[in-house]
C-alpha cells in the first residue's frame, strides 16, 4: 500500500528518511517525484549554454538525490533553498566537465586499478571494482594505461546502450545499483541486469 506524505513537510519526512533508511525508502520517491519539475526547469533554463537537456535532467536528480542523502535540519536552510542549491551546483559541475571532454566520468572518477584503493577519494572507483566478480579477476598485465583511455571510451560509445551507458556513468561515481535504480527511475533488477551486461562487454575489450 502506497504511503501518502502529502501532510507533513519535506524536513519532518527527510529526518524520517534517515533515521528509518530503507524502511522509508518511499520517502525518496516521493520528494524525488515532488521536485523533478524543478529539475526540469533548471535544465530548460541552462540548455542554452551548449549542454544536452536530458543529460543535464539526469544530473539535476542525481544532485537532489545527494540534497536527500546530506540534508542536516539542524545545520542547514530549509530543504527547498538547500536542494536548490545542489541541483544548480551538480548542474554546473556537469556543464564545465562536458566542455572539458565528453566522458569526463571516464578520466574525473575513475582511478584505472589503483595502486591502493584504499586511498581513492568518494568520488573515484578503480575499474577493477566496476568489473570485480566472484568467479574472475583482471589480471595485472592487464592494467590499462593513461594513452588507452580514448580507445576505452570508444568502446564504450559503440558497445554500451543509452541505458548500459547512463549506469556506468552513475554506479562510477560510487553510487549503488539501489541508488542508481532511484535517480534514473528504474526497478532494480533492470538496473543490476544492466550493470551485469557492462561488465561482460568491458571484460570482452579489457582482454583483447
Amino acid at each position: 500500500m502506497k504511503t501518502n506524505y502529502d501532510g507533513q513537510s519535506d524536513e519532518q519526512l527527510i529526518v524520517k528518511f534517515h533515521d528509518a533508511g530503507d524502511k522509508e525508502s518511499g520517502i525518496m520517491d516521493f520528494i524525488m517525484d515532488k521536485y523533478k519539475n524543478l529539475v526540469r526547469k533548471k535544465a530548460a533554463s541552462m540548455f542554452i549554454l551548449g549542454a544536452d537537456r536530458d543529460d543535464l535532467i539526469q544530473e539535476g536528480m542525481i544532485g537532489l538525490f545527494k540534497a536527500i542523502r546530506d540534508y542536516d535540519i539542524g545545520r542547514d536552510a530549509s530543504f527547498a533553498t538547500f536542494a536548490d542549491l545542489c541541483i544548480s551546483r551538480q548542474m554546473y559541475s556537469a556543464i564545465k566537465a562536458s566542455a572539458r571532454k565528453k566522458h569526463a566520468p571516464l578520466n574525473s572518477y575513475i582511478s584505472l586499478y589503483a595502486e591502493n584503493s584504499d586511498n581513492a577519494t568518494d568520488s573515484e572507483v578503480a575499474l577493477e571494482d566496476v568489473l570485480e566478480s566472484d568467479s574472475s579477476s583482471i589480471p595485472e598485465e592487464q592494467i590499462i594505461e593513461r594513452e588507452n583511455l580514448e580507445a576505452l571510451e570508444n568502446a564504450i560509445d559503440r558497445d554500451l546502450s543509452d541505458l548500459e551507458r547512463q549506469v556506468l556513468d552513475l554506479y562510477i561515481t560510487g553510487m549503488s545499483i539501489k541508488e542508481v535504480s532511484a535517480v534514473l527511475g528504474r526497478d532494480e533488477k533492470s538496473t543490476d541486469n544492466a550493470m551485469q551486461r557492462i561488465k561482460t562487454k568491458l571484460r570482452k575489450y579489457l582482454k583483447k
